[in-house]
């Protein structure tokens, strides 16, 4: 029998329980892709990080949600770096690149004066998708009515490494009401039918963010709904630029709030820049340590 640790730290968030969890394995030197299929498992947060040695980067990560492995995972991704930086292995760099199943992203990392990691990360490049069932199920699927949605914004499939369905909501209440059904979700979601579901809304509980947002997941990766999400929340960063505010010049720093209908209390910083082919989209957090896990293998 082989232990493995698996560390939990809360991502988006520097006040443990808050933000979002997620596991962190720092030596998976050994481990089979069914051996951290099975830690993810059992670690059973959203989704797990394994790290990795890389030939094309600093590092590389791979990312398990308890039911199948992901391409990127933003909240994951926060939490491996800041592990590693707070633990003083990272040689004292404060740019490096991973290596994942999304392509190799670069990331930089900051500190404040009291010490805190902030840690930046570029997204892959922003994809959509028409959304072409019914709005009527959808919302009954989300637990609330058609005459929630917004009235003058798409539904949509977006992606920056994980397809979530964008869900624009008019009113921050409804999000109160959500009672997601994911086991039907593949059923409507006919063009990507393992993507999760993503309702948002440009009303907020906190008046310095500009967007909420909750995270409802596919029923293919073995959980409900995620508590702070990463690539989501740059998804929303390049949502906002192409639908909400085409004509801006510069670059967009949004802030994004998630959580809060599950008691958790989460904040996504958001950068969106122009490129002369598609949309820069980076997402900046921080994470905080909460415990150490030990998960047996055969």
């Amino acid at each position: 029998m082989k232990l493995v640790t698996v560390c939990q730290y809360d991502a988006f968030s520097t006040q443990p329980n808050k933000g979002n969890p997620a596991g962190v394995v720092l030596d998976s030197r050994g481990l089979t892709d069914s051996d951290m299929q099975e830690i993810a498992a059992k670690a059973g947060y959203n989704e797990t990080a394994f790290l990795l040695d890389s030939d094309q980067a600093d590092l590389s990560i791979r990312y398990f949600t308890p039911g199948y492995e992901t391409n990127l995972c933003g909240h994951a991704t926060m939490a491996m770096i800041f592990a590693l930086a707070s633990r003083g292995e990272l040689g004292g760099k404060d740019q490096l690149t991973i290596e994942t199943k999304a392509g190799i992203l670069p990331l930089q990392l900051s500190r404040n004066h009291d010490g805190e990691w902030a840690i930046t990360m570029k997204q892959a490049a922003p994809k959509f998708i028409e959304y072409g069932g019914s709005k009527k199920e959808l919302m009954f699927l989300m637990g609330i009515k058609e005459s929630d949605l917004h009235p003058a914004l798409p539904i949509v499939y977006g992606s920056t490494g994980s397809w979530t369905l964008l869900v624009p909501v008019k009113l921050l209440s409804a999000f109160q009401r959500m009672k997601p059904d994911n086991e039907h979700f593949p059923d409507i979601l006919q063009e990507v039918p393992r993507a999760s579901v993503h309702p948002f809304c440009l009303e907020t509980h906190d008046p310095a963010a500009d967007m909420h947002g909750r995270h409802f997941s596919s029923p293919f990766s073995g959980t409900v709904e995620d508590a702070v999400t990463g690539t989501a929340s740059a998804v929303m960063g390049a949502y906002y630029a192409k639908f909400i505010h085409p004509g801006f010049t510069d670059q967009l720093d949004l802030v994004v709030e998630q959580g809060q209908e599950i008691g958790k209390d989460g904040r996504v910083g958001v950068h969106v820049s122009k490129n002369p082919e598609t949309l820069d989209v980076r997402t900046t957090g921080r994470a905080v340590f909460v415990k150490e896990l030990q998960i047996s293998l055969p």
